[in-house]
């Protein structure tokens, strides 16, 4: 985690919860998209579609190599994505459930 030398004015869970808020109050897929071009590098929006683009894979119970084979994505990048996935918080089943279930949870 990055560490400041400047206590900012808003506490960092402050921070976060006003981030999850503006994700969770964007409806469209068009305006995620524009503001996640917005907030994050090109590098790192690559990097969150590598890990989703494996998500339904695991879920279906493909091989580390066969999901590699398919996507490009790393062996190491398969592997924390379905650590998360056993034993995370949660938040790639219920994303993957809506997604799955056509935007209702």
């Amino acid at each position: 985690m990055k560490r400041r030398s400047l206590d900012p004015e808003t506490p960092a869970d402050s921070a976060e919860t006003s981030l999850c808020e503006a994700l969770a109050g964007l409806s469209a897929v068009e305006e995620m998209r524009a503001f996640l071009h917005d907030l994050c590098t090109p590098a790192e929006i690559e990097v969150m579609v590598d890990r989703w683009r494996v998500v339904p894979h695991l879920l279906e119970g493909r091989s580390y190599r066969e999901i590699h084979e398919r996507t490009a994505v790393s062996i190491t990048t398969i592997g924390r994505v379905a650590r998360y996935l056993n034993q995370g918080n949660g938040g790639y089943m219920a994303a993957a459930a809506r997604r799955n279930s056509g935007g209702a949870a």
